[in-house]
């Protein structure tokens, strides 16, 4: 339960911080989360009012929960009840796309100050915590793709896959994304042209897992403004067209101990530590049912294809882009991390984080060591077992795991079966082509 002092502790903070960015010309802020059908939600305050919405939160219906992505309600979601947004002031941010606002994640309480046991920011805060109390830390990052489209949702800039051609064509557009993003001191490590028509790709610099969680959804709300300014509009979902490579969102993360990754100088295959191996072998055994947690649409498994290097396969290797779980050593020992390449932006990505780092912390309570490595194209190898090809069979992995159960509590977990049961109903029987269109610009 909050206590009054530490009321009065954020509302201190708060006054300090709404002076500053009031100063920078900020007159709104924006209080962000992200619900189970992973699609962007908000509230906004006048900067202000901030002090009073981090004393006192921001009201929200618990109904948010069980949104679906078309905005239809699951069962369990109901008028009743109410919730407190709290801002997480350390990662207030005045937003350089759009003049004028700020934007701050936000934790969700119930009206006693107790945490909300469906909060996905602080489900993936505790489990991060997990590790914590083992003496270990998780350095994590999401890839962001996306596809630009003009309005009919075509996609805009020609020329070939990662070509030079297409970057000089919006050379314009990606500069004023780095802009954006290093004026909000976002270190950016790489922006460029991907495979498909239109599709662009950034990655940020690495961050603990919440950190890292904020960090996807600012990338993404930056590239969504930018993209407004020049009349374009940008489709994070994971199938833009029935036949392209569609949109990936990758969780590349390492595990550290005393400032030391684990990932190289170990007895474990390519260098691995026995508790990088264990973590690792963790993820990999519950990857059928994170999937409902990191590929968590319909639309998801229209990407999740073989020959798409979109991780398929319930596999791992070393620098294997079709393996679900890509292995990278580096080119130095401080690089080495781990991949999961089936999750898609579609995920609520904290959800995302939080799952794989339960199932990590199982694998390490278990001592689990990796399978063999499949080193080539796990569709010619005996006995690799493709992940799950539809959100039927991700949700039905979920039901089952035992360890996502406990780790997400009763409450998140049911929460999270009800909207992917639901999303499986209203898309059945849509062709592709519906999918993509009901789902393009949700995400």
């Amino acid at each position: 339960m909050t206590s009054s002092r530490d009321r009065a502790e954020r509302a201190s903070r708060a006054r300090v911080a709404a002076t500053r960015i009031e100063a920078e010309g900020v007159d709104a802020v924006a209080l962000g989360w992200v619900d189970n059908a992973g699609v962007g939600r908000v509230k906004a305050v006048p900067v202000r009012q901030l002090e009073h919405a981090a004393q006192w939160g921001v009201g929200a219906s618990p109904c948010f929960d069980h949104f679906l992505v078309d905005d239809a309600m699951a069962p369990g979601g109901g008028p009743v009840g109410d919730l407190r947004l709290v801002p997480d002031l350390d990662r207030l941010t005045r937003l350089a796309a759009q003049p004028g606002w700020a934007w701050v994640p936000v934790d969700r309480y119930a009206q006693d100050g107790t945490p909300h046991p469906g909060c996905q920011r602080l489900f993936a805060a505790r489990t991060a915590e997990g590790l914590e109390g083992r003496g270990l830390a998780v350095r994590a990052g999401f890839e962001v793709e996306w596809v630009v489209c003009v309005e009919d949702g075509t996609g805009a800039g020609a020329g070939p896959a990662y070509g030079m051609r297409r970057l000089i064509g919006a050379s314009d557009y990606l500069r004023d994304v780095v802009r954006a993003l290093q004026e909000q001191h976002t270190r950016v490590l790489q922006i460029h042209p991907e495979y498909a028509t239109g599709q662009f790709e950034v990655s940020v610099a690495a961050a603990g897992p919440v950190e890292a969680a904020d960090l996807a959804l600012l990338v993404r709300h930056t590239v969504l403004a930018v993209s407004a300014r020049h009349g374009l509009r940008a489709a994070f979902a994971p199938a833009v067209t029935p036949s392209g490579v569609g949109n990936g969102g990758h969780l590349h993360l390492s595990l550290w101990r005393d400032g030391r990754n684990l990932g190289h100088g170990g007895l474990g295959p390519y260098g691995l530590t026995r508790e990088a191996e264990a973590f690792l072998a963790g993820v990999l055994a519950e990857l059928p049912a994170l999937l409902a947690l990191g590929a968590p649409s319909a639309a998801s498994y229209l990407r999740l294809v073989p020959a798409r290097w979109s991780g398929p396969y319930r596999c791992w290797g070393l620098e294997n882009r079709e393996a679900a779980l890509r292995l990278i050593t580096g080119s130095t020992g401080e690089q080495a991390n781990a991949e999961v390449k089936c999750f898609d932006a579609a995920a609520n990505p904290y959800l995302a984080v939080g799952g794989v780092l339960a199932a990590g912390l199982s694998g390490l309570d278990r001592a689990l060591r990796l399978p063999p490595e499949v080193p080539g194209d796990p569709a010619a190898a005996d006995g690799v077992e493709r992940l799950p090809a539809s959100l039927a069979e991700a949700t039905a992995a979920l039901r089952d795991s035992e360890v996502l159960r406990e780790a997400m509590g009763p409450q998140l977990h049911a929460a999270v079966l009800a909207v992917r049961e639901a999303e499986s109903e209203l898309f059945e029987g849509r062709t592709p082509e519906e999918i993509i269109d009901a789902t393009r610009w949700r995400y």
